[in-house]
């Protein structure tokens, strides 16, 4: 699979207040995961990767604690996600995640980055297809053999495994995230994981140049600056 999912991935924080839009993206991240899935990290494993990644980005621990216990007292705000696929300048394929309280709003929001940029909005399934939906997890370890072997017993599927310096990135299907997880600690206990996360990766790129690579720009600016924005996955090359 290569690297590429490292630079498919468009950061949402850009802008001037750069820090309020992390803060807030995590907030309703963790704010969700520990509703649907309890607010012990312990025991939910889609929350303990949240708050960890939370914390290396620096997100302050009364953030984290707000949102969760936001979510102890089932009230605030009800979130759902939402996601929006089309195309950008030159052709690439995007997908755009979305945790929305109003979900016309958000549509609305979304469908105005795309029509002012001259891109654009499919339909659902649109171009996700031709993604995979991949959870990744790299952390430093030599034992690359030990490492397949524990996921394997422990029935995750497997689509790559990368050893490069020492560190090993492993890709698996998004549902199989928890399995993978819980492998992986349960073999060598508590990791320092440098990526945890689930993100869509193109199976092709589309290079993109010029005044399409100009528009696109200004298309991830008018995403980045819209709050219900979480994640741009595209399949764009510069």
């Amino acid at each position: 699979m290569g690297r590429a999912y490292q630079n498919r991935k468009v950061s949402m924080a850009k802008t001037a207040d750069a820090k309020a839009k992390v803060y807030s993206k995590y907030g309703r991240e963790i704010y969700m995961a520990a509703k649907s899935g309890g607010i012990d990290p312990s025991g939910n494993l889609t929350l303990r990767g949240l708050i960890d990644r939370a914390k290396k980005d620096q997100v302050p621990t009364h953030v984290i604690e707000k949102a969760i216990d936001k979510a102890k007292g089932g009230g605030g705000e009800d979130f759902a996600p939402a996601r929006y696929e089309g195309f950008g300048p030159g052709g690439c394929m995007v997908i755009v995640d979305c945790l929305t309280d109003n979900p016309n709003r958000t549509f609305g929001d979304v469908r105005l980055c795309f029509t002012k940029t001259k891109c654009k909005i499919g339909t659902q399934g649109a171009v996700s297809h031709m993604f995979d939906h991949s959870a990744i997890l790299a952390f430093k370890h030599g034992d690359e053999d030990a490492v397949l072997e524990a996921l394997l017993s422990a029935d995750v599927d497997v689509s790559d495994i990368e050893n490069e310096d020492g560190k090993l990135t492993v890709f698996t299907p998004h549902a199989d995230y928890a399995k993978a997880k819980q492998a992986l600690t349960d073999l060598l206990g508590e990791i320092d994981f440098e990526v945890d996360e689930i993100q869509f990766m193109p199976r092709s790129v589309t290079p993109i140049g010029g005044d399409d690579l100009a528009m696109f720009e200004k298309f991830l600016d008018m995403l980045n600056d819209l709050d219900d924005v979480q994640n741009v996955f595209h399949d764009a090359e510069y």
